[in-house]
């Protein structure tokens, strides 16, 4: 810009003052600039809002109902052949979002569409969206290292479990880096071990009670510490991806919880149980590498689980607030209603924003290694801030929002649940905080 044209701007008497463009914004006497379905984003392209719309719909319709009656059976019951489980599962299948279809798109546009896909599911059910995000694992990692033999062979309605963490092992089992461990100390023997030297690999052990679809699955991706004739190690882990009815497998009884009680869980057993080579995903060379990605992965999708669920819990807090009268009034006349509602909804805004750009930075092409700390970033702030969030709408209910007759008290349990899901919060933070020392700095 000239000074000629910068003068005329901050000056009404320069000439051609009233010659400039129309303004970009239509102005109400009194401004009110409204959100949009995913907040303060810009315009979505056409057919990823027209998507988003179809799952708001499933959400509300199709997931949220059907989550809250699973909500009140025992586990047993909500893995039953006649469960609405199933009908859940089958209705998602039928939307068609499938992994080779997000293959096709350009990377930044299937990264957006993964992040508003998680967000309506969380919306509808965090239990149950956590099931569809374990239940795409398998596959997501395999076309992740470029294994179609294995796509082939399960394909998305397959459903997958994700067998990471150990009974006396929880999130120690991401950190094959060993970033997180005290000094001077060791984790201990792993309580599942593959044997790698035999023609086949040979698994004996367990995973823990939290293996999601665990009960249910029937495709699994494993991770477990490796022996390749020196002994068990960590560090030197296998992932593999197999099916789930080869001989030698066998499963606990499904894990009651306080919340995501639509989500399966529980144990797996392995006795002996061999593993044809074709299944191996990653050895010991690329372990390390293996975990960091699904990591990173699993870390995204919780943070837009549990944004749609705090986005959930803020639109029905809000509309509350304008339907309950105290004080002779609906209660968002009240000041510190509406100074709670904007904090919920500005936290909100903060988790979707985090989300959404972490994502589109992993998912961008000249990157080469995706970020594990952008990705835990929106993890811990993303289950952090549905768990203040669902806690606040209970409080803008009152004593309502303490009976099942509401939403709220089971949104609450199902948040809470994810500060130590997919990596406790405080041991996901002390390992981010491992990314950012600059060795240099120390020498």
């Amino acid at each position: 810009m000239t000074s000629q044209s910068a003068q005329e701007l901050t000056h009404p008497e320069s000439s051609d003052y009233r010659n400039l463009a129309a303004p970009i914004y239509t102005w109400e006497s009194t401004p009110k600039g409204a959100l949009t379905m995913s907040g303060a984003e810009a315009e979505l392209p056409e057919h990823i809002a027209e998507f988003q719309k179809t799952l708001r719909n499933f959400a509300l319709n199709v997931m949220r109902p059907i989550g809250i009656k699973l909500d009140r059976m025992t586990p047993e019951q909500v893995i039953a052949k006649d469960s609405l489980f199933w009908e859940f599962r089958k209705k998602y299948l039928e939307l068609g979002v499938t992994v080779e279809a997000l293959g096709e798109m350009e990377p930044q546009e299937a990264a957006l569409l993964f992040s508003i896909l998680f967000e309506e599911l969380g919306y509808g059910d965090a239990g149950l969206a956590i099931s569809v995000g374990a239940g795409i694992l398998p596959q997501w990692l395999c076309a992740k290292f470029g294994r179609q033999d294995l796509l082939d062979e399960f394909p998305d309605a397959v459903l997958g479990c994700w067998g990471i963490t150990e009974p006396d092992h929880g999130t120690d089992m991401l950190d094959p880096s060993r970033q997180i461990v005290y000094p001077g100390s060791s984790y201990g023997r792993p309580n599942l071990v593959a044997d790698l030297t035999g023609d086949d690999i040979v698994l004996n052990g367990q995973k823990s009670a939290w293996v999601s679809n665990g009960i249910i699955a029937d495709v699994c991706i494993l991770y477990c510490a490796a022996d390749s004739g020196d002994g068990p190690s960590a560090t030197e882990g296998c992932a593999l991806v197999f099916p789930m009815d080869l001989p030698g497998i066998s499963r606990g009884k499904p894990l009651d919880k306080m919340g995501q009680r639509a989500l399966n869980q529980g144990e797996i057993f392995f006795d002996n149980v061999r593993i044809p080579r074709k299944y191996l995903l990653a050895g010991p060379e690329d372990y390390q590498r293996a975990v960091y990605c699904i990591h990173a992965e699993a870390n995204a999708l919780m943070g837009a689980t549990f944004t749609g669920l705090a986005q959930a819990a803020a639109d029905l807090a809000l509309d509350y607030a304008h339907e309950r009268k105290a004080g002779g009034v609906p209660i968002i006349q009240h000041q510190s209603v509406r100074s709670r509602l904007f904090h919920m909804f500005r936290k909100v805004e903060i988790s979707r924003s985090l989300t959404r750009r972490g994502l589109n930075f992993n998912n961008d092409p000249k990157l080469g290694t995706p970020s594990l700390c952008a990705a835990m970033f929106s993890k811990t702030t993303g289950t952090q801030h549905a768990f203040e969030v669902t806690s606040d709408a209970l409080q803008i209910f009152g004593g309502n929002g303490l009976t099942k007759e509401y939403p709220l008290e089971k949104m609450l349990r199902d948040a809470r649940a994810s500060l130590i899901e997919d990596g406790c919060n405080e041991v996901l933070a002390i390992k981010g905080g491992s990314y950012l020392i600059d060795s240099e700095k120390l020498s």
